[in-house]
């Protein structure tokens, strides 16, 4: 890490926080990082607190390629957050030893109406604004698939599986895997009305399409990670597995099955 010294932190700025992240400022110093107050002058960019203010930092941040993101937690671990402000012990532990290694997270981009582009490093979710069942054409690859009825659907990435993917009953998928999985809210399947009714992992090489049918459901809530679009009057949404992967720092000790076990067993 010696040619990585330039550092940005991100955190909401608490009595309770603040000193916290001054014991480590002075850590960083003793180590010969030096901080900066603009984004985009840092190759290192720092949150503090849980998994979603790391996720925030990415928005924030514009998601930059060039950076290694490490999360901080206050508290207890998270899946993006290797490290913890009460344990300063293994962060100093990281800036002086080859016990740490860059993860490369797959993420998606969204393209909604052909105009906007966002790209997210969890999820996509289309919903509705209204106490109505939602209508979707679902496209893979151009190809009509289904049409979906109900409360809506979410398009995660591999490490976005383990968050609302999973309490929809979404499987978890292995971060290494570049993939996208669709899985549906609440679907109505009837007589009339008939969807695939399971999750469904799409490989990089596919393209999702979904299609807003317009029957009284002209604003629906577009949501990547932790953020609603204010987008009204959307009609198109695309979804690929990107290019562009999210650099972060994890301690070799803290494998993928190891957070799994940690947050649900």
């Amino acid at each position: 890490m010696t040619d990585r010294k330039k550092v940005y932190l991100f955190y909401k700025k608490t009595d309770e926080l603040e000193p916290k992240v001054q014991k480590i400022r002075e850590l960083g110093k003793k180590y010969g990082f030096t901080l900066t107050e603009r984004p985009e002058e840092a190759n290192i960019i720092a949150s503090f607190g849980g998994d979603g203010t790391f996720l925030q930092a990415l928005q924030k941040t514009r998601f930059r390629e060039d950076a290694l993101y490490i999360g901080i937690n206050d508290g207890e671990f998270g899946f993006y957050t290797d490290f913890s402000t009460e344990n300063t012990e293994r962060l100093e532990l990281a800036m002086q030893s080859d016990l740490v290694e860059v993860l490369r997270y797959p993420t998606l981009e969204v393209t909604i109406d052909g105009e906007k582009t966002f790209h997210v490093l969890n999820e996509v979710s289309l919903r509705s604004n209204i106490i109505k069942t939602f209508v979707i054409d679902v496209f893979v690859d151009d190809l009509y698939f289904e049409t979906f009825r109900g409360d809506g659907l979410l398009v995660s990435t591999p490490t976005g599986s383990t968050a609302y993917n999973k309490s929809l009953g979404g499987a978890i998928v292995d971060p290494k895997l570049p993939s996208m999985q669709l899985t549906e809210m609440a679907s109505v399947n009837n007589n009339q009305y008939r969807t695939l009714g399971s999750p469904m992992v799409l490989s990089k090489q596919r393209e999702l399409k979904l299609k807003i049918v317009q029957d009284g459901n002209d604003h629906p809530i577009i949501g990547i990670d932790n953020e609603a679009l204010g987008i009204r009057h959307s009609h198109d949404i695309s979804v690929r597995v990107s290019d562009r992967t999210v650099k972060t720092l994890r301690m070799k000790d803290n494998l993928f099955h190891n957070k799994l076990k940690r947050s649900f067993l």
